[in-house]
């Protein structure tokens, strides 16, 4: 097993048990306390774990919201895959929603250069980043900056988007569950997204597999109101069942 294999596997346990311990994880992965250590080290670092004496605990059970930059590294492949699997669901030509997110910020980076598109974000680096297109046209939604995201939010973010008519909403979230629905820890946030789905005809989650395990603060959407949901392989097929009975198809990319 590599190491980010293992990593991933550690970070599965100690979400899904709350919990995990150096010395039965070295024995379970049949590695060394050492190598255990190491990985919790750099799981933190990623901000994903948070190290506790003799183990680890995942960062949602104790409220922290990981950065940006910190969420960017973890996933990197399933994330890359989502994105291109979106891709499907763009319209031909019309206007889109991309939510500021580490895996919409994917799709920005894979959109087609030869179609026409009016693009609303919320994100200073993504609207950056499509601004140099010369088939897309930006619209950046105001506001307040929150560091944590670094998405726009408040009065100024909301305003713009209850005036709009969008073809499809690509949205993110920091969790999503059978019985919460789609989640974020900051109530500003989730406004911003409500307000994002609302304003789309279709809309379309981008979450890794990870994410079906959390609930947060601030509810936004039911599983209800969204359209499709993308994910990955991750994805116990028992449980993307039950979310594409409440009402999205769902996509493993």
């Amino acid at each position: 097993m590599y190491a980010e294999e293992r990593q991933q596997e550690i970070l599965r346990r100690a979400r899904a048990a709350g919990r995990v311990d150096v010395v039965t994880l070295a024995a379970e992965l049949d590695v060394t306390t050492e190598t255990i250590r190491r990985d919790l080290t750099s799981l933190e670092r990623a901000g994903v774990l948070r190290r506790v004496h003799g183990g680890a605990i995942p960062v949602e059970r104790l409220g922290f919201e990981p950065a940006l930059a910190a969420r960017d590294e973890v996933m990197t492949a399933e994330k890359e895959r989502i994105a291109k699997a979106a891709l499907a669901e763009l319209p031909e030509d019309g206007s889109v929603i991309i939510d500021a997110g580490t895996t919409t910020g994917r799709l920005v980076k894979v959109l087609p250069a030869d179609r026409e598109l009016t693009v609303v974000v919320n994100s200073p680096p993504l609207a950056t980043a499509l601004a140099a297109r010369a088939n897309l046209h930006v619209i950046m939604l105001g506001g307040r900056v929150r560091g944590k995201t670094l998405a726009t939010v408040d009065d100024w973010a909301l305003r713009p988007l209850a005036g709009l008519n969008v073809d499809v909403a690509f949205m993110a979230a920091n969790g999503c569950s059978l019985t919460r629905g789609l989640t974020t820890p900051d109530p500003a946030e989730a406004a911003i997204k409500r307000a994002m789905v609302e304003a789309a005809q279709r809309s379309v989650l981008l979450a890794d597999h990870t994410k079906f395990t959390n609930t947060y603060l601030a509810r936004f959407a039911g599983l209800g109101e969204i359209d499709v949901v993308i994910s990955d392989t991750g994805l116990d097929p028992a449980l993307a069942a039950d979310v594409a009975a409440a009402g999205p198809e769902v996509i493993r990319a």
